[in-house]
């Protein structure tokens, strides 16, 4: 029975000894090789270094203006004086939508419609005017 254990701590350290033997320095390069293939490639011009990296890109360019200073003021100066450049309220958000509509009637007639409207039983009070609602327990 003792030969069942020592047969498969043998299985085990033989496993290990293939797996560490497999993994060899001579594979991979050493670190002075990298140093040496990443100095080459820098004096090569394939690794930007410092403000390289940015200068290629390409990014947008800033637009720039023709016109000069003064023509540019007369141009605006003239342009507000004809109301083509909104200025104080203006131009605020907003401004072209639609403005409630504005009652005429008095407030007396108001609450008289009202008056009205409730009493025909055109206007839904509590509860009613809530479409699905629980309307509880009937009053008495």
């Amino acid at each position: 029975m003792k030969f069942a254990p020592s047969v498969f701590t043998f299985a085990l350290i033989s496993a290990f000894a293939v797996t560490a033997s497999a993994q060899t320095a001579a594979s991979s390069p050493t670190r002075a090789e990298v140093k040496a293939q990443t100095e080459a490639a820098k004096k090569a011009g394939e690794i930007p270094t410092g403000q390289q990296s940015t200068v290629k890109q390409d990014a947008p360019k800033k637009a720039t203006s023709t016109a000069d200073r003064a023509k540019v003021k007369s141009d605006t100066a003239a342009a507000k004086k004809a109301g083509e450049i909104p200025t104080g309220q203006q131009s605020t958000a907003k401004q072209d939508e639609p403005k409630k509509p504005m009652s005429t009637a008095d407030r007396a007639a108001v609450k008289d419609e009202t008056k009205a409207a409730e009493k025909a039983g055109t206007i839904a009070k509590g509860q009613e005017s809530v479409p699905g609602q629980d309307k509880g327990t009937p009053k008495k």
